[in-house]
This record gives structure tokens, C-alpha cells and sequence, in this order.
């Protein structure tokens, strides 16, 4: 691929993606993918741009880098931030890093306003996942290719170069005399991403099959999400949990079974990743079996020709307390009209016998689990079970959130 159609490719990408956004971040690491998304979109000219550098710290040089990175962004009258990161705890360093990128570089996009993120990865990124995946036994979703766009951490993430090789994009920057720095972790086969890499390049496998075999598997991944979105049809929400029609539920696939419930347990619990494969096989065979179970926060229960999912009260009261005029609580709830001195916590189910929960269409589990107005040890106000004047609350996600949480990716 020759220089000119690098950019006509990208440019056609940000006008699908981002034509009406008017501000876009670059998550700029200052290699070479970034670096050549910078400078493509700062050609594309259509919206204004912001740029931040995560500094993870792991390496002596990392500082200078981001450094480096701002000096980059700055040459082009972009306004650049370098956040940085401090480990807490083990467990598996990469992935450990890409969390904390996304959840800080999600922090700066709400800062500062932002339409979008822009994410650079590459057509070789596609291949790389796919193998890195299919080694880790992933299923259809797991080895679909990475979306165009795509929402989390409320953030809407774009990847405009999905369709474009690594090697194009370098040649494009050495073309324009851009720079760009490798980082020597690149080279370091005790991750994962580096192995791959290099057994593909040693086995010459062909990088836009591999992609195209990704985005195969993506069409099938949209054509489950279409069979669970119609077996869903009659889901009801209310108070913050989700019924789904049970014998239409029962009749559907292990797969649409299994989409269904992953996606029923996000909507009540507010989890931006599905529970492992293990346990959620186990708990559809509770379910088959007629069972009511608990998995991630969440009440599962056949009932009243209903799979109801619903907050388990024991979760809601872990779940920290919420302050301000317009608190959002255990993800599920915004409470407004909190005066200084006022919390949002769960109910619990001390307090139940003072409420006609029944009169108000809960269940005993669902009362207990909904937000409480409390001073200190002092219950003010249980806005769903009974009116409070000046206190209101409303559910953050309805039946909508839920479709929309089905195609989730």
C-alpha cells in the first residue's frame, strides 16, 4: 500500500466514525501506530483534538517517552497530558495495564468533554488477538475482531486503523521524515503479544487472512446478538432488575441462553466484563434444573413465568455510599435532592417491616437492594419503596440498556 491510500483509508474511517463529533482524544503511547493516528487525524482536520500519554511506569525510560510524546502533540498545536500510573496489587501485569490505561484515559476523556477516543491499533493487532485468543480457547466473541467503535468505561472508543498493516503506517511516517519510538518491550518474548508476533512472522502467516478470518467470526458473533436480542423479546425491567420470559429463555440454545444471562447479569450488577466461563455454565444448569442461585451480585430466580434477575441485597450493601445533589449509587441508581450530611446506601432488610414493598410491586430481595437516604445511622428516606418529598430516584438502565448490552462487545 502506497502513502496516499494510508491516509484516504484512515480519513474515510474518521468520516464514518467521527464525521459529527466536534472533539476526539488520541491515546498517544508515542510508537509508531499512535504516532502515524496522530498525524492522520490532525490531516483529517474535522474535529478538534486533545492528546494524553499513559505513563505506566514499568520502565526506566517511560517518563522521557510520554515526554517525548507531548513534544510530538505539541508540534502540532495539540494540547497534551501525560497520566500516570501506580501499581496496586498482583495478578497479571498486562493485564493489569490495560485496565488501568483504559480506566485513566477514560478519567481524561470525561474531564475534558470528549466525543471519542481514538485507539491505534493496527490490522496486525486483529491478527495478533485472534492467536492470542484462539491459544487461550476463546469462543466466538472472544476471536471476532476488535470493533470499529465500541462503548465502555462510558467512554466511546474508535479504531479507525483497523484495516491498515503496521508496516504501512510506518512507511507512511518515514516517508513524511515523522519519527516514532519503538519501544523495547516490543522485543520482550515474556509477553505474550511478542511471542505471537514473532511465530507469525516466523511461519510467514498471512496478516490480512488472519484479520479477515476475525471479522468472519465477527458476523457470526452479530448474527448470535440478532437470536438473543428476539429470544429477549417481553424482557421487563423495573426497580433495576431484569425478567426475562423464562420458557422462551429455556427453549433458546446453551449459546443464546448463555448471552442472555451475561448480559442480564451486567445490566443488574453494573460489571463492565462478563463473569468467567466456568461458573456461568454452572449457573445455566442450575437454571435448567428449575434452580435459584447468585453469581456476580446478582439474584437468579425462575419465577412467575419470568427468569428474574435482581441486585442481591448483600452486594448493595458492600457497595460504597454515594454523596451529592445527583449521586449515582452501586451503579444502578441516580438519587437526587441529597442535602449536605446525606448518604445513599442499601436498604438492607432491617428496615423492610416499616414499607408495604409489596404494595410497591417488589419483591423482598429487590426492597432490600434499593437505595436508602440515610443520616449516619439514621434512615431518612427509602425514595422507591415510598414517596420522600425532595428525594427521587430512577434506574439507570431500563429495557433498552439491556438490548443494547447484548451486542456489547
Amino acid at each position: 500500500m502506497t502513502a496516499e491510500p494510508v491516509a484516504a483509508r484512515v480519513h474515510a474511517a474518521l468520516d464514518r466514525l467521527a464525521g459529527h463529533r466536534p472533539t476526539l482524544g488520541i491515546a498517544l503511547s508515542g510508537g509508531g501506530d499512535s504516532t502515524a493516528l496522530m498525524h492522520l487525524a490532525h490531516g483529517w482536520g474535522r474535529a478538534r483534538l486533545l492528546a494524553a500519554t499513559v505513563d505506566h511506569g514499568l520502565r526506566p525510560g517511560s517518563a522521557d517517552e510520554a515526554r517525548q510524546a507531548g513534544l510530538a502533540a505539541a508540534a502540532l498545536d495539540i494540547p497534551h497530558e501525560t497520566l500516570r500510573w501506580t501499581r496496586r496489587g498482583g495478578g497479571n501485569l498486562m493485564a493489569a495495564a490495560r485496565e488501568a490505561r483504559l480506566q485513566l484515559l477514560a478519567g481524561w476523556a470525561g474531564r475534558h468533554g470528549l466525543s471519542a477516543v481514538l485507539l491505534g491499533h493496527t490490522l496486525d493487532d486483529q491478527a495478533e488477538t485472534l492467536l492470542m485468543r484462539l491459544n487461550r480457547g476463546a469462543g466466538v466473541d472472544g476471536l471476532s475482531a476488535m470493533a470499529p467503535m465500541r462503548e465502555a468505561f462510558g467512554v466511546t472508543w474508535l479504531r479507525p486503523m483497523l484495516e491498515i498493516g503496521r508496516a504501512d503506517l510506518r512507511h507512511w511516517l518515514a516517508a513524511r521524515g515523522l519519527g516514532w519510538a519503538d519501544d523495547p518491550s516490543n522485543e520482550n518474548e515474556d509477553f505474550e503479544r511478542v511471542r505471537v508476533r514473532k511465530a507469525i512472522a516466523a511461519l510467514d502467516l498471512p496478516m490480512r487472512q488472519l484479520a479477515q478470518s476475525a471479522a468472519n467470526l465477527a458476523m457470526a458473533r452479530d448474527a448470535l446478538c440478532d437470536f438473543a436480542s428476539r429470544v429477549a423479546e417481553g424482557a421487563q425491567s423495573r426497580a433495576g432488575s431484569l425478567a426475562l420470559p423464562l420458557d422462551a429463555f429455556r427453549a433458546a440454545p446453551l449459546e443464546i441462553r448463555r448471552r442472555l444471562l451475561v448480559a442480564g447479569l451486567r445490566f443488574v450488577g453494573g460489571s463492565d466484563y462478563p463473569p468467567r466461563r466456568g461458573p456461568l455454565l454452572h449457573a445455566l444448569a442450575v437454571l435448567e434444573d428449575g434452580g435459584r442461585l447468585t453469581l456476580e451480585g446478582v439474584i437468579a430466580e425462575p419465577r412467575d413465568g419470568f427468569l428474574w434477575l435482581v441486585r442481591e441485597p448483600a452486594a448493595a450493601l458492600r457497595s460504597p455510599a454515594a454523596e451529592g445533589a445527583d449521586a449515582i449509587w452501586d451503579r444502578r441508581w441516580q438519587v437526587a435532592g441529597l442535602r449536605p450530611g446525606d448518604q445513599v446506601r442499601a436498604l438492607g432488610h432491617e428496615p423492610l417491616p416499616g414499607f408495604d414493598w409489596r404494595g410497591a410491586g417488589l419483591m423482598r430481595d429487590e426492597a432490600a437492594a434499593s437505595p436508602g437516604i440515610w443520616a449516619g445511622d439514621r434512615l431518612i428516606a427509602a425514595p422507591v419503596l415510598r414517596p420522600a418529598p425532595g428525594y427521587g430516584a430512577k434506574p439507570l438502565r431500563g429495557v433498552k440498556e439491556f438490548r443494547g448490552l447484548l451486542y456489547t462487545h
